[in-house]
């Protein structure tokens, strides 16, 4: 079957380029030219991909982004935008995109980096799937993991995390007691090997400290590895 690809972007001479050679690589292709749109269709039409663009009508691509991943739909998103600018990738990482493409581009590297996306969200979901049929429950001291369900408790309470925030605290307890680089995170977590945006996994690991114990200074589970990275460890008694 054709991959579905849903692009989101109020310029029209860019919907038609993309409906275009998206359409000649193999794949079908439906738009929206608002966010609002664009999110009716990514509920409704069960799209295996989202090219969305960060400046739009009605709802922002970045809006879109946060409700969707809100709302538990987890298609791989790629966001279009204008401007060069680290702070708004770092923002759209955070909220669950998948990756950056900065206008103007080639509709060749629009077709790669799609491919590319897919086969590790491929990747992904079968290394996902292997540790849910492994165990369907992983415990390290009072951290309790359900795989399966995606849900996560500490000291019997059930705690709130994103989809980004459990599948990097599910990879941290899965390799308990090995050193992780910010680089080997990116890459598994949030299959992205840009240096620059390593300041993502810090503030992950932040969040999941505060959601776990509410104390970020003197963390019992996820350690800080000075000059390399992190490492889950069992708490000491």
């Amino acid at each position: 079957m054709k991959k579905k690809i849903l692009v989101i972007d109020d310029e029209p001479s860019i919907v038609m380029l993309l409906q275009y050679n998206l359409s000649q690589a193999g794949f079908e292709v439906i738009t929206a030219m608002d966010g609002e749109e664009g999110k009716r269709l990514a509920e409704t039409e069960f799209p295996d991909f989202i090219l969305l663009d960060l400046m739009l009508p009605k709802l922002d691509g970045m809006e879109v982004c946060k409700q969707l991943r809100q709302n538990k739909i987890m298609t791989p998103i790629l966001m279009i935008t204008a401007k060069d600018d680290v702070l708004d990738r770092i923002l759209g990482l955070e909220l669950g995109a998948d990756d950056f493409m900065v206008k103007p581009f080639s509709p060749r590297e629009v077709i790669a980096r799609i491919k590319a996306i897919l086969r590790r969200n491929e990747l992904q979901t079968e290394s996902i799937n292997e540790i849910i049929s492994e165990e369907t429950k992983m415990e390290i001291g009072d951290l309790i993991l359900f795989p399966l369900k995606f849900e996560t408790y500490f000291n019997g309470n059930l705690i709130e995390l994103t989809l980004k925030e459990f599948e990097l605290l599910l990879y941290l307890s899965k390799n308990k007691g090995r050193v992780l680089s910010r680089e080997q995170l990116l890459n598994s977590v949030w299959r992205h090997d840009f240096a620059e945006d390593t300041r993502i996994v810090d503030v992950h690991i932040s969040r999941l400290r505060e959601k776990m114990s509410g104390d970020t200074k003197n963390p019992a589970y996820i350690k800080t590895i000075r000059g390399i990275g992190y490492k889950m460890e069992e708490p000491r008694c």
